[in-house]
């Protein structure tokens, strides 16, 4: 499969839940437009016309253009909580537990990083209600990698002094991924997701590291 066809599917994959298929197509041509000209310069003609559809065909299945955002923004958002989750509850160490979630979290913002850019980027176009719920998965988020990053610290596996502030410099990092990665470049989406595991480790002082997969 070639790099174009692999960053179709990858993007693709992320919104396998959403239906009916016309649904979906309005959807992945949101993300692609937002990412490209930015939330405020695309029209809702834009999006039904990279959809293949007619600009009232759109407003069947969403109200407004901040809605599709919120769409997109909601399964972004869950996705990262459930990345985060996952290596929360996890068994072994903190050491082992922070290694996966940075990989495992950095990793996704490589592969999806046209919707991570848009659900990273495009947060403040949302309207207060919707901003208030997607401010509440970040938040979860944090408070999943915060937990993990002050196991550590209270086992004498880290060495930190400022948890809220490592955590916050760690999920910068991690989002950050979105903003300059490219499929054509020199590294994968796993390459990155290896490197900055052991990167954080190093930031937050891990006296081991465990190998990486």
């Amino acid at each position: 499969m070639g790099a174009a066809a692999q960053r179709a599917e990858a993007e693709n994959e992320e919104w396998a839940g959403v239906t009916p298929d016309a649904a979906r197509r309005l959807v992945s041509a949101a993300v692609a437009a937002f990412a490209e000209r930015g939330y405020h310069a695309t029209t809702t003609r834009d999006i039904a016309g990279r959809a293949g559809m007619s600009p009232a065909a759109l407003y069947i299945h969403y109200k407004t253009k901040e809605e599709l955002l919120y769409r997109i923004s909601g399964i972004g958002h869950e996705k990262a909580l459930r990345i985060m989750g996952a290596a929360a509850e996890a068994e072994g160490g903190a050491t082992e537990r922070l290694a996966d979630a940075v990989r495992t979290f950095a990793r996704w913002h490589a592969e999806h990083h046209t919707t991570a850019r848009v659900i990273q980027y495009e947060l403040q176009a949302l309207g207060a209600d919707h901003y208030a719920e997607i401010a509440d998965l970040r938040r979860r988020t944090d408070r999943l990698l915060r937990g993990i990053i002050q196991d550590g610290a209270d086992s004498g596996e880290f060495r930190v002094d400022d948890v809220p502030g490592t955590t916050l410099a760690v999920l910068s990092l991690c989002v950050d991924v979105a903003r300059w990665f490219s499929a054509d470049g020199p590294r994968t989406p796993d390459e990155v997701g290896a490197l900055y595991a052991d990167l954080v480790l190093r930031m937050v002082g891990a006296r081991t590291a465990p190998a990486t997969e």
